[in-house]
């Protein structure tokens, strides 16, 4: 079981860090930018959202909105509480979002040509 979450995370993680890598090299290529710095700079972005993703979908609240009705501008709230399912839930993929977002966030620092690790 620990070897196939850990099989699924690590596509999860090739499938952002490529597809991150792939759009800020257009993106930094189109702008005059270099191929590192434009791919260590889209890591920084894309890891530094997943982090603070992470962070509010980890401080959701244990109430949750009733039926399908509810709005922003609607008159009439109805919420209910959070099964322990839907918490257990709320925190996994918090945990799974801070996670890809520090490890992109690493990324970017060792691609990054501006500054030596060593």
């Amino acid at each position: 079981m620990l070897r196939a979450a850990l099989r699924r995370f690590s596509l999860l993680l090739v499938g952002i860090a490529s597809g991150t890598a792939a759009l800020a090299l257009v993106v930094g290529l189109a702008a005059g930018s270099g191929v590192l710095r434009s791919i260590s700079l889209g890591w920084y972005v894309v890891g530094s959202v997943l982090l603070v993703g992470g962070f509010f979908v980890g401080n959701r609240g244990a109430a949750r909105p009733r039926g399908e009705g509810w709005s922003t501008f609607s008159m009439r709230r109805w919420s209910r509480w959070a099964s322990a399912e839907e918490q257990q839930e709320s925190i996994s993929l918090s945990a799974i979002l801070v996670v890809l977002g520090f490890v992109l966030i690493l990324l970017g620092v060792v691609a990054d040509t501006r500054y030596s690790l060593i």
